[in-house]
């Protein structure tokens, strides 16, 4: 999306090591704003230094209340500042409910709830006006067309995603009462091959719910009025409006990227 201008904007984007976070970071550095990489990988080093040299990488772990204060700091320091946060860090682990079992639930809790929590946290502590940030900003959370529709296969998953939805509301509300200057907005992303994607797919598959993974995918897309599955740089487009300014009255929404499959 290069007709927005980015420029003196500070990010931090979790899960940038690859996929939709990756694609995040890249498409908000091409639009001129400087960007943290935090993710529990060290890949997430090389996509740093793949962006420039005034990027930056902090090893994060989402469900980790210390951890997110460490990198809050890390990000102000080594990039100058914090206005935009991208809350992305999530896992999806595909189970029947008959078969479902507890640890699961609890990862997927811990990373996409507890994970989110913390994140909106830690950036609204870094951006409202006593913070080390202190210019407001936004905050823009990942949840997923999952939290919308009935999918089988992906109900913990789902339950967590429309967790997601809830907190960002109710973190806008608080954040306006309270005259923080920070936006805090979600996207609701569709079906995007990558390894996440594909992995659905093949669960999906291997659950009995589907032929086979391209028929899992087939029947996804029979479900998108769009006729297709989404894109990372749809994700990426989308996130980077929203840290916009074209966006700067736009506040406690959920704004669907998924190509109609939601509606």
């Amino acid at each position: 999306m290069t007709s927005i201008d980015l420029s003196g904007r500070k990010a931090l984007v979790t899960g940038g090591a690859q996929g939709l976070g990756e694609g995040m970071a890249r498409a908000l550095a091409d639009a001129g704003a400087t960007v943290m990489i935090a993710d529990i990988s060290d890949a997430g080093k090389d996509v740093a230094a793949s962006l420039g040299a005034d990027h930056g990488f902090t090893r994060l772990d989402v469900t980790d209340d210390a951890n997110w204060a460490s990198a809050i700091e890390s990000t102000v320091s080594t990039i100058g500042g914090l206005d935009l946060l991208v809350n992305n860090a999530g896992i999806e682990i595909t189970s029947l409910l008959v078969d479902v079992e507890p640890d699961a639930i609890r990862k997927m809790r811990d990373v996409n709830v507890l994970g989110t929590t913390l994140g909106i946290k830690h950036g609204l502590r870094a951006m409202r006006p006593d913070g080390p940030a202190g210019q407001g900003g936004a905050i823009i959370n990942v949840a997923s067309v999952a939290a919308t529709i009935a999918f089988p296969g992906i109900a913990v998953y789902s339950a967590t995603k429309s967790a997601v939805d809830r907190l960002t509301r109710v973190a806008a509300m608080e954040s306006g009462k309270l005259g923080y200057g920070v936006r805090v907005n979600c996207i609701y992303p569709g079906l995007v091959p990558t390894a996440m994607g594909a992995g659905l797919a093949s669960d999906v598959a291997e659950l009995g719910l589907f032929e086979s993974p391209e028929a899992a995918v087939a029947g996804v897309v029979e479900l998108t009025p769009s006729g297709r599955l989404g894109q990372v740089d749809d994700m990426a487009d989308a996130v980077v409006f929203l840290a916009s300014d074209a966006a700067k009255f736009i506040t406690g929404a959920g704004l669907p990227v998924d190509g109609g499959m939601g509606m």
